[in-house]
């Protein structure tokens, strides 16, 4: 399975942007579909958006459609979130995660590899 590593987490005031990455050790990162999810404290992890494996084909929460933005490179077996006019309701660990389907799912149990998760707060 795929190993995957994010980044680019941090403290933001609303308004402003952050991009994460997610980079993934293995040879078979493109034969994955990958989904950004994401946990408030409290709350389940939730679906943010996800990505196909040809990077064609994206999907987002309804909440982050038009602010959010995924895409991928896989010559450098990494994918971003873009995140643009964060919100505080924005705060939470970010996480990846590879499933081995050609179109991604918003279903989390269908993933079988995880990062570590990090740390996005919106202040207000």
């Amino acid at each position: 399975q795929v190993q995957l590593v994010e980044s680019g987490g941090g403290l933001v005031q609303a308004g402003g942007s952050l991009r994460l990455s997610c980079a993934a050790s293995g040879r078979t990162f493109s034969t994955y579909a990958m989904g950004w999810f994401r946990q408030a404290p409290g709350k389940e992890r939730e679906f943010v958006g996800s990505i196909s494996r040809s990077g064609g084909i994206q999907s987002y929460q309804d909440s982050v459609k038009g602010r959010f933005t995924i895409s991928r490179d896989n010559a450098k077996n990494t994918v971003y979130l873009q995140m643009n006019s964060l919100k505080p309701e924005d705060t939470a660990v970010y996480y990846c995660a590879a499933v081995p389907r050609s179109i991604a799912t918003p279903n989390r149990y269908e993933y079988v590899s995880w990062g570590q998760g990090t740390q996005v707060t919106v202040s207000t």
